[in-house]
């Protein structure tokens, strides 16, 4: 009797422990793995852009799946991550991933259900945008006139967007040159790499790509815009700096001004996915972000699928900036050449010092303290401070044995005199050419 008082025991807690392993949200079980799989693969076949390579793609997930391959999977999340590595071993199509997101699926599904879950869902959509800014992470003029985007997605063109888009693109109108950093960009939307092209480009149109898509057996073009808010620059020098980081519509970007011949690309050989599409629901905790499309550029009637988008210019992804600073000074001094270009020998002059980071024996470094006027130099820690009428400090920066940079204030640098071989004078430089000199008290 108590023999089967401990098998029934055992029994229900077993039942119990398979039952809670079933509803668990950090486990999968054999039902459920079988059900994404038929998902998925009715996906594919509908969907993926090459018919064939889904048939192949589906065959080897079906086969892995009869043979229990997948039986020791516990995680969810592994799971995701094996079958997106089995899809791309067959398609090399990096866009193909399966997702693991039960919270991103019930908010996309309670959206669906009733008009307050649909504008919370729109809500939290506008303020993920918001605090992205759109991708414009950083938009300035460095020394020299050369103009600078961080540019790290390409978010749908709405009124947001757009806005925003203009208000970069007219801030960076008057540059010299512009520079426009894709280095950590993994694409977005065709839409707004329409809008930023339209700005290199004069109001004619100009044909930047083509698609074809599978599931509707339609073919898209995109052309650039025959009117933008503010200034075109179709005259200005543009750089694009690439990584292996940059993906899809960034790469479309780069491919685009590549074949064109409208920028100079600057960086790392690029991730190399042409493949437009999105996030299919596969089940209530399974998506799969599936490709449905390929880019045709009209100009190589291809893509850069499997092989990426290479640069002009090959370099460590790190060193891209720095090569598309000196390469743009130098291309507009160049471009001004008997004009004054006083300007741009000066941003020269700052950035190669810069790289070179000169540096000074500290008895070098005391034999600059002192007054001099209204200004006075200190030598604290091994280093030079600068000090004007008691106002803040700031670190002196040698370009040479005696002229010296402030990181704050780019406009100005400073040299010492000497006479007889003693420093006499304090002399100010300014980026416009002027001059003014304090003699050591």
């Amino acid at each position: 009797m108590k023999r089967l008082q401990l098998g029934l025991v055992v029994l229900l807690c077993g039942i119990l422990i398979s039952s809670r392993a079933q509803s668990d949200p950090d486990k999968i079980n054999g039902d459920e793995k079988e059900l994404v799989i038929d998902s998925v693969t009715s996906i594919l076949n509908a969907n993926y852009i090459f018919p064939e390579v889904a048939t192949k793609m589906n065959n080897l997930l079906r086969s892995k799946l009869e043979k229990g391959e997948y039986k020791k999977i516990k995680s969810p999340q592994q799971f995701a991550e094996v079958l997106t590595r089995d899809v791309q071993s067959v398609s090399k199509d990096l866009h193909l991933r399966v997702g693991f997101d039960p919270v991103g699926i019930a908010r996309r599904r309670d959206a669906s259900q009733s008009a307050q879950d649909s504008i919370a869902f729109a809500e939290r959509q506008l303020a993920n945008n918001r605090a992205n800014n759109y991708g414009f992470k950083e938009v300035r003029i460095l020394e020299g006139n050369v103009g600078y985007l961080n540019l790290t997605g390409f978010f749908n063109v709405d009124e947001e967007a757009g806005a925003t888009a203009h208000a970069a693109m007219n801030l960076l109108s008057n540059a010299d040159a512009l520079i426009i950093d894709l280095r950590q960009n993994g694409g977005g939307s065709p839409s707004m790499i329409q809008l930023i092209t339209s700005y290199l480009y004069g109001p004619n149109r100009v044909h930047l790509n083509n698609f074809y898509y599978r599931p509707s057996d339609s073919h898209t073009q995109t052309w650039t815009l025959p009117y933008v808010p503010g200034k075109r620059r179709p005259d200005i020098d543009v750089y694009v700096l690439t990584s292996k980081s940059t993906f899809s519509a960034a790469e479309e970007f780069s491919y685009n001004l590549r074949n064109l011949e409208r920028a100079t690309l600057i960086g790392e050989t690029t991730g190399g996915g042409a493949h437009p599409g999105g996030t299919r629901l596969a089940t209530d905790r399974f998506t799969i972000w599936v490709p449905t499309g390929r880019a045709i550029n009209p100009i190589s009637n291809t893509n850069w699928e499997g092989v990426g988008v290479e640069p002009h210019i090959k370099v460590a992804a790190n060193k891209a900036l720095d090569v598309a600073k000196m390469t743009a000074l130098e291309s507009i001094l160049k471009k001004r050449k008997g004009q004054d270009n006083f300007h741009i020998e000066w941003a020269l002059e700052g950035f190669k010092a810069n790289k070179a980071k000169f540096n000074l024996d500290e008895e070098v470094l005391a034999s600059y303290v002192g007054n001099y006027g209204p200004r006075k130099i200190e030598l604290k820690d091994g280093r030079l401070y600068y000090q004007r009428d008691g106002g803040n400090e700031y670190l002196l920066v040698p370009m040479t044995k005696d002229k010296f940079m402030i990181k704050e204030i780019p406009y100005f640098r400073i040299q010492l005199l000497k006479e007889a071989g003693k420093v006499v004078a304090l002399q100010g430089l300014y980026n416009d050419g002027r001059k003014d000199k304090n003699l050591r008290e």
